[in-house]
């Protein structure tokens, strides 16, 4: 039996965007302050956290694989799965195993380049906009995964060690991804490696605008606290998503 061309199976990657972008760092986010609110609030500690969420990342991301069409509730499930899981294990990593931000992002810079690089030797390219063969899928979400906890580092050492604060470590941040955006508008850089860029630099963004929102006044925050914060975001999140889903239904309707 022939088997079929990865080109013609079903597309599992959402378009991208401005929506998707302003999706990606309002989940991550919310993963921050919804991995806090775990860890911290509710006390369960940065490793049972971890166990616990690692456990909803992997049933989402199984419903993710097994289906046979993109869905971006499916999909907007396992990147909030992934980010808070990589907050309670990036602060694991930082606090309990006492890496520090630094050796904790310098660990998973590693982790993410050596994921990439057997993405590249694997498969023979990294993608990001055309996900329909089970093994890219694969290297897809490990590499968000790793992004995910790395972002969590980053933010935390821009905001603490290197004592920018939340809002000083947004704004670099921010800056960053201003400069992949021009450097994808006016360069002929990969768009798979400036794709990955933002995508990592979304994620440190998320943690410091995530840490400003619960941190206490005192401590350079807003003060509203891992419940409130997370509330509102889910409500943001959720309102993205819906968008996000009547818009592909509409264009599939238009295509019909």
């Amino acid at each position: 039996m022939h088997k079929p061309d990865a080109s013609t199976l079903i597309n599992k990657a959402p378009q991208i965007g401005l929506i998707f972008w302003v999706t990606k760092i309002c989940a991550t986010t919310l993963g921050e302050t919804g991995g806090d609110l775990l860890s911290q609030t509710l006390g369960f500690g940065y490793l049972a956290s971890t166990f616990v969420l690692l456990a909803l990342f992997a049933a989402t991301l199984a419903a993710e694989m097994l289906a046979k069409q993109f869905s971006p509730i499916r999909y907007w499930a396992v990147i909030l799965s992934t980010t808070m899981a990589g907050t309670t294990l990036s602060d694991f990593l930082d606090r309990s195993a006492h890496l520090g931000y630094l050796g904790g992002a310098a660990l998973l810079i590693c982790a993410l380049v050596g994921v990439l690089l057997a993405w590249r030797w694997t498969l023979g390219q990294i993608s990001f906009d055309h996900i329909a063969d089970p093994k890219v899928e694969a290297f897809y979400w490990l590499t968000i995964l790793v992004s995910n906890t790395l972002g969590t580092a980053l933010g935390d050492f821009l905001a603490d060690n290197a004592q920018l604060g939340y809002l000083g470590g947004s704004a670099l941040v921010g800056s960053a991804i201003l400069v992949v955006i021009l450097a994808w508008r006016f360069t002929k850089a990969p768009h798979a490696v400036l794709f990955w860029a933002a995508f990592v630099l979304t994620r440190p963004l998320g943690a410091t605008v995530g840490d400003l929102l619960t941190k206490a006044r005192d401590a350079g925050g807003l003060g509203l606290g891992t419940l409130a914060a997370s509330s509102v975001l889910v409500v943001v999140v959720a309102g993205l998503v819906f968008f996000s889903t009547r818009r592909r239904s509409d264009q599939m309707e238009e295509r019909a």
